[in-house]
């Protein structure tokens, strides 16, 4: 089970105890590397910021608003969701690719050109079914999301 740390943003009673919505923002650690100015990938969580995740969670445990828990997620379902993420769109531009080189390219008698564009237009379709797949399996996972201890309230800083 992964863990992560979350803050209490609203509790309402619920059967059984209370139902608690945890948000938490999820950050990249380029904003601790000293190189993150001339990274790709430091440039890139730059423009795209950081974003903000929410869960639902029932528990018996009395909890507050603006207390931070940690909590449990999936690790199998979380690797699930990073492989689909990955590979999808590398597999739907390899299946273009290949669509390009043996269908389009002695249809049109073109050159790379057509492979090329197959392959893009492949990965493109794999990125929409990848974020289709993780979407419809986020809900199931949000369920699955367990309190493991409460650390308490932040303390204001003057």
């Amino acid at each position: 089970m992964m863990t992560a740390l979350a803050q209490v943003t609203a509790v309402q009673p619920a059967q059984g105890g209370w139902q608690a919505t945890l948000s938490c923002e999820q950050k990249t650690s380029c904003s601790s590397c000293a190189s993150k100015s001339s990274c790709g990938i430091g440039l890139v969580s730059n423009a795209i910021g950081n974003k903000s995740l929410t869960w639902q969670l029932v528990t018996e445990q009395s909890i507050q608003v603006g207390d931070t828990v940690e909590i449990g997620l999936p690790e199998r379902k979380l690797l699930s969701f990073a492989a689909a993420t990955y590979l999808m769109p590398l597999l739907f531009l390899v299946i273009g690719a290949i669509a390009g080189q043996t269908w389009l390219q002695p249809f049109l008698g073109a050159g790379e050109g057509a492979v090329i564009l197959l392959g893009i237009v492949g990965a493109a379709i794999g990125f929409i079914v990848a974020r289709q797949f993780v979407r419809k399996r986020e809900k199931e996972t949000s369920s699955q999301v367990v309190l493991l201890r409460i650390l308490g309230s932040q303390i204001p800083v003057v």
